[in-house]
């Protein structure tokens, strides 16, 4: 989308709003199929001074980020024990709290992921969370069993969350504006 001085990509799909995500330094907009561009321009003016605000976030976490080393073989391979011996234990507590089940748990190491939720109950979950306080792997962890009552980040979703971790929101802030670092240190 030209006329910013920012580079603009949209995405169109079925959803009924329209949201903005700043991503590798760029604009992503998604947004319903019918939507104009004239209305997605309005749009983007409106929260002008967010996206310049979180560009610029971005643009420092970036700086911050590009000379640190990446994990050692090593490493990854002990926080990938490490993580098979917690994660597991984490998701059974919280399985039972909210009361839903799942198939299989894999520990990988994502480079763009903290964790996903297939339609088919299986969980997958990154390493590096081992990094963090038990409550930023707590927020992962209920977020993907939460998707086992709703596979979508509506508000019966996060109200999921809240009813069993009411401070989610504060550790996930905390991974968002915290975890970048770590995966970019993936090789």
């Amino acid at each position: 989308m030209d006329s910013f001085e920012w580079e603009v990509s949209v995405i169109r799909s079925k959803r009924k709003s329209i949201s903005i995500e700043i991503k590798s330094g760029a604009v992503l907009v998604r947004a319903p199929k019918w939507m104009k561009d004239k209305d997605i321009k309005k749009f983007l003016l409106l929260k002008k001074s967010w996206i310049e605000k979180h560009l610029e976030l971005n643009k420092e976490r970036q700086e911050k980020i590009k000379d640190l080393k990446p994990f050692t073989d090593e490493e990854l391979k002990e926080l990938t024990e490490q993580a098979k011996k917690v994660i597991p234990e984490r998701v059974d507590f919280y399985a039972d709290k909210i009361g839903v089940k799942y198939n299989r748990i894999t520990i990988r190491h994502q480079k763009t992921r903290w964790g996903s939720c297939s339609s088919q109950g299986n969980l997958n979950f990154n390493c590096l969370l081992m990094l963090f306080p038990l409550e930023v792997i707590d927020s992962v962890v209920l977020h993907e069993l939460c998707h086992r009552k709703h596979m979508n980040h509506s508000s019966a979703f996060y109200n999921e969350i809240d009813k069993v971790f009411p401070e989610y929101k504060k550790y996930h802030k905390y991974l968002s504006e915290n975890g970048a670092g770590f995966l970019a240190r993936l090789k």
